[in-house]
């Protein structure tokens, strides 16, 4: 028998900074949860108890896919696309519906949603397309039609079930990456001039009612206090009335008297700024700001281009869902269903973003390797 032989360099060389970031945002969000599901009637465990699963069997997955050299990823990227738009596919035959929408596939155990795996998917398949392409001076229109034509097919798929808000985030990571890599002002004034039709076609023809009036929400949320705009009005709320140092753990009135909606998930973030006010907030966004920029350093230091571009579509991943979803609770954004990484309650989300971090941790260690 051949024995397994386990580089050690793998061991002496992991980023504990990156992780040691992810965990304290992880542990405060578990704190935040046990806070905001007090008042449920929960039957089995309680969700504080499952988001500590989730934490760690994340964190294993983390460590798994940061021994994995990321090199691998760029033969296999294009089928891995590939396999996750048959599963959007899927989803609209075999998939799970609920209320009023097809995200979820049942695979006998539990559920997966591939929307979520599809930003682990475009970051591969983008890095890989822009890791092989180079182009003096930015790049032109022309050069942008494959990249696009990537990324419309699970856009497309993902609006259709309809998941507004994970569409959204893959379209802004793919530009991310687009943009790292370099566009012509040429290209940015035409992508200008396009885009404003396609919103306004989108608004006319693919937007349903009720994404309709998310967005009449954002702008007016006093059009209907008691209807669509009910969530945004009563998440405002509970920010301000946080103050400078909040009313104290497990006493925001928001969330104790359950006038805030989606409280554990979506609007976690809520009851946090309630009960630690304008200083915990303060401190838990500069965690964050220290692991987008440690993201970013990590994007940088990289030995080669593909393992930088990896390293940035995971950063802008994790730096757009925390701008959306604060940004969503405090009413700088339409209300979309976006949770704020390691610290919302979900399997789902929890997953896909320590997959990333164990890509960022795969190309921080083998900095040193090669």
């Amino acid at each position: 028998m051949v024995p397994i032989m386990i580089d050690r360099r793998l061991f002496t060389n992991i980023d504990w900074t990156l992780f040691g970031l992810v965990i304290a945002v992880c542990l405060v969000g578990i704190l935040n949860i046990y806070s905001a599901t007090t008042p449920y009637k929960v039957v089995g465990l309680p969700y504080y108890i499952k988001q500590l699963y989730w934490m760690s069997f994340g964190m294993c997955i983390a460590f798994a896919v940061g021994s994995i050299d990321y090199h691998l990823l760029e033969d296999f990227s294009y089928w891995f696309y590939l396999f996750i738009v048959l599963l959007l596919v899927a989803v609209f035959v075999v998939g799970k519906s609920s209320m009023g929408a097809k995200r979820w596939l049942y695979l006998g155990f539990f559920n997966i949603q591939p929307s979520e795996l599809m930003k682990i998917a475009i970051i591969c398949t983008m890095a890989r397309f822009f890791n092989n392409f180079h182009s003096v001076g930015g790049m032109s229109v022309k050069d942008l039609l494959i990249p696009l034509g990537i990324l419309a097919v699970p856009a497309a798929l993902i609006m259709k079930q309809p998941d507004l808000g994970t569409a959204m985030l893959v379209i802004l990571i793919a530009f991310s990456m687009i943009v790292y890599v370099g566009l012509r002002w040429t290209t940015i004034v035409s992508f200008v001039l396009v885009t404003i039709p396609v919103l306004w076609a989108s608004w006319a023809y693919l937007l349903r009612p009720y994404q309709k009036n998310r967005v009449l929400d954002f702008l007016d949320p006093d059009r209907s206090r008691l209807g669509s705009g009910y969530h945004i009005i009563q998440s405002k709320i509970a920010v301000g009335s946080g103050g400078i140092v909040g009313k104290g753990y497990i006493s925001g009135t928001q969330s104790q008297l359950r006038f805030l909606p989606e409280q554990h998930t979506d609007f976690a973030f809520s009851v946090f700024a309630e009960e630690w006010g304008f200083v915990g907030c303060l401190v838990l966004i500069f965690i964050y700001l220290g692991l987008v920029l440690w993201g970013l350093n990590i994007a940088r230091r990289c030995n080669d281009r593909f393992g930088g571009l990896l390293a940035m579509g995971v950063t802008a991943m994790l730096f757009w869902h925390i701008v959306i979803n604060i940004g969503m609770v405090i009413g700088l954004f339409p209300v979309v269903g976006v949770p704020l990484p390691f610290f919302s309650y979900g399997g789902t989300s929890m997953i896909t973003s320590m997959v990333g971090i164990g890509l960022l941790q795969s190309i921080s260690i083998r900095k040193f390797m090669f």
